[in-house]
């Protein structure tokens, strides 16, 4: 083989090198366009869970606090709502008084998996913004919010009484998406026997 024989191998493979990531980062881009164009909230990401039973999960309680951790097992017979936070999440801050509401509402079961945290931390954080929670389980690794489908923190599943996921709602809930949103699905899962 001559040296004009290898070049032309190696000058194929540098284009591919260099072409692969170019098409690979236009046709992202064309996934992100056509969503942004269909309008979707990416607050309504589906999941694959929707209508099957929550995964099964244990998780110890919150060393130092008042509730016991999670089983779900615990849920059967009750609408409830388990909302995955951490201290350390800026958005879980911003929907904190959305969830203490939702505590008060006695038709509703609130837990919560305390997601990749430190014990004293998560603490400090419901010492001072308050423990809406019925019940607390800390997810220390991440390995139970991976069965739940999470992708970061704040997520809300919805559980109905047969213990079947209902809805999921990813990022802070809010006033409007509280409203709009969540509440219909609550009084519909409610509303089921």
């Amino acid at each position: 083989m001559t040296a004009t024989e290898v070049k032309p191998a190696r000058s194929l493979g540098r284009r591919l090198a260099i072409a692969a990531p170019i098409a690979a980062f236009a046709a992202l881009a064309v996934i992100f366009v056509i969503r942004l164009e269909q309008g979707g909230d990416p607050s309504l990401i589906p999941s694959a869970l929707i209508g099957r039973a929550a995964p099964a999960t244990v998780l110890p309680p919150l060393e130092g606090l008042d509730r016991p951790g999670i089983d779900t097992a615990d849920l059967a017979g009750k609408v409830t709502l388990v909302n995955i936070w951490a201290s350390w999440c800026v958005p879980c801050r911003e929907e904190h008084p959305i969830l203490e509401r939702l505590a008060a509402d006695g038709r509703i079961n609130l837990v919560g998996i305390n997601y990749k945290d430190k014990p004293a931390n998560a603490r400090g954080f419901l010492g001072q913004m308050g423990n809406p929670y019925a019940a607390v389980g800390v997810d220390e690794k991440g390995r139970s919010s991976i069965d739940w489908g999470v992708y970061g923190v704040p997520e809300t599943f919805l559980v109905g009484r047969d213990g079947k996921i209902r809805f999921k709602f990813v990022g802070p809930l809010s006033d409007e998406s509280l409203s709009s949103v969540l509440m219909p699905e609550i009084e519909k899962a409610l509303a089921a026997s």
